[in-house]
């Protein structure tokens, strides 16, 4: 069983149907690829998943639980987190605060954890914020402001932040959006080695590059439903996933 398992995920907004009937697996300590042109529904699908936008058919499970009527805030309680394209930084707070208002998240257990053991909670926290900014090369920048920061370092912030809570799936929108070749090429140095700790990625991006390099299955979706679902080497030479980007089937259809 794979760790998440999406089966006919549909989503519509009035007659248009953003996802249609989409099946995706992630499987476990996997870094999976979604791409697909603009407006393909890649962000529409990360919605559904983490609960911010409801489906009209079609079940999510994860780590074996049907979490498809859970909110946002289950969701991320049970594991999977993910990344807005919008930054969504506290600028008002150190790079290191960010990550531990992210780390702290409330469970049932809480409460008692608090009682009998005062300061477990937050310093099982900071361990884990720490661990967080020596994997992301961000340990120097702890003590600083977001806004004092380039673009680049701002966008592994945000992804940093997600990994913060200890996360078993990270959905990871757009991560690259704005980096130079070199900034997504050390990304995807970075995602891979946090896969290899343990942590199943799910990325959508448009940087084919960084994409092709590091995933190890990608999903391709166009109007909204899979076309293709391979690993690297297959999908580059898909004859639908080519027309898809380069527009074939159109120019075609006008001839």
């Amino acid at each position: 069983m794979a760790l998440l398992e999406a089966r006919g995920l549909t989503v519509t907004y009035g007659g248009v149907r953003a996802n249609d009937a989409i099946d995706l697996d992630c499987a476990a300590g996997a870094l999976v690829g979604l791409i697909g042109p603009n407006g393909a529904g890649k962000t529409t699908f990360i919605d559904a998943i983490t609960g911010f936008t409801p489906t009209s058919e079609g079940s999510v499970t994860f780590d074996g639980r049907d979490i498809t009527r859970a909110g946002p805030s289950a969701r991320a309680r049970a594991g999977l987190t993910r990344t807005f394209q919008s930054l969504e930084l506290f600028e008002d707070l150190t790079v290191r605060d960010n990550l531990l208002a992210a780390a702290e998240w409330p469970a049932w257990h809480a409460l008692f954890i608090d009682v009998v053991a005062p300061r477990r909670r937050a310093a099982r926290a900071a361990d884990r914020v720490d661990q967080i900014l020596d994997m992301m090369d961000l340990t120097d920048l702890a003590d600083r402001l977001p806004a004092e920061l380039s673009h680049g370092r701002r966008r592994l912030i945000s992804v940093a932040r997600a990994f913060a809570a200890d996360p078993q799936l990270v959905l990871l929108d757009e991560p690259a959006a704005g980096l130079d070749t070199d900034e997504s090429r050390a990304l995807g140095v970075l995602l891979r080695k946090v896969v290899d700790g343990g942590t199943t990625l799910l990325l959508v991006d448009h940087d084919m590059g960084l994409v092709f390099d590091v995933c190890d299955h990608i999903n391709v979706i166009d109007f909204g439903s899979v076309i293709a679902s391979a690993p690297p080497a297959v999908i580059r030479n898909d004859r639908a996933v080519i027309e898809a980007y380069l527009g074939t089937r159109h120019k075609e259809g006008d001839q």
